[in-house]
């Protein structure tokens, strides 16, 4: 498997770090992670893609990764959505929008408010318009709950395992190191500015179910909702609304999985998503 190659795109005054993976003249694909994660959450898929012939370009959102942090603290979705248009239009031809959580309603307001389509197709992951309020609560909980960091990669390898108990526990803690930042002060912070959480234009503010139905309902390309049967945020009565709200969408649900489908049971997540990318949205 080759290495990815590690590319950088402009959105306004924000570089945007990239892992792309496989040829650039490929039909390109671009994958967006949800908040608080980095662009290796989509290792997987993203190299499953390109062995595919794809072209998958997996990007660490603005104020996460490598990422410049927003200088004015701007962490709204309409921000998130101009930056999902703006490299998607730096990739050589309408990609195929993959997002997960955040980078779903990122990928949502971005091709479901377009005046033209500009994707080839749209996956949405574990992210519908309507959702359940005690699971985000549980997202803002645990990404707000350690401020000052972790003295140590075991104590938030504590942390992750209390938040996902029902996913295998890894022997070896060093493959937190990508989504942890040292810091001076000799700290381990998580990979994101604070402000997504805290700031006046956070993540979670002003969300608005009717704007992102509208938005739904203006998708008009292949979709493909995929959800986690275990998801505590997208329940089955939220899946079925989206459905009705985009009647040509296909639908997946992923066994065993959370509301992080794609590292709970990444194999068959990817599996789903390659197969409707071949065959379902061609």
């Amino acid at each position: 498997m080759r290495r990815p190659r590690r590319v950088s795109f402009r959105a306004g005054a924000l570089e945007l770090v990239a892992d792309a993976h496989g040829d650039p003249s490929a039909p390109p694909v671009l994958l967006l992670h949800g908040g608080g994660q980095t662009r290796g959450a989509w290792g997987g898929t993203a190299a499953a893609l390109a062995e595919r012939g794809f072209h998958a370009v997996a990007l660490d959102l603005r104020g996460h990764g490598e990422s410049a942090w927003a200088p004015d603290g701007d962490y709204t979705v309409d921000a998130f959505a101009a930056d999902v248009r703006a490299v998607a239009a730096d990739l050589g031809g309408p990609p195929a929008l993959i997002g997960a959580s955040l980078g779903g309603l990122a990928v949502l307001i971005a091709e479901g408010e377009a005046a033209t389509p500009g994707a080839s197709a749209v996956v949405l992951v574990d992210i519908t318009p309507r959702v359940q309020p005690e699971g985000v609560g549980r997202i803002v909980t645990f990404m707000t709950s350690h401020p000052d960091g972790f003295a140590t990669l075991e104590e938030a390898a504590e942390a992750v395992a209390a938040y996902v108990p029902h996913r295998p526990r890894p022997k070896d803690t060093a493959g937190l190191k990508k989504n942890l930042r040292l810091d001076p002060d000799g700290r381990y912070r998580w990979h994101w500015d604070p402000r997504l959480m805290t700031g006046e234009q956070r993540i979670n503010a002003r969300r608005d179910p009717e704007r992102l139905d509208r938005a739904a309902r203006g998708l008009r390309v292949p979709t493909l909702l995929v959800r986690g049967r275990m998801s505590d945020v997208v329940a089955e009565e939220d899946a079925r609304h989206f459905l009705a709200l985009v009647p040509h969408a296909r639908y997946v649900d992923v066994s065993d999985a959370g509301h992080m489908v794609a590292g709970d049971r990444n194999d068959p997540f990817t599996g789903a998503v390659v197969e409707f990318l071949t065959r379902g949205a061609g």
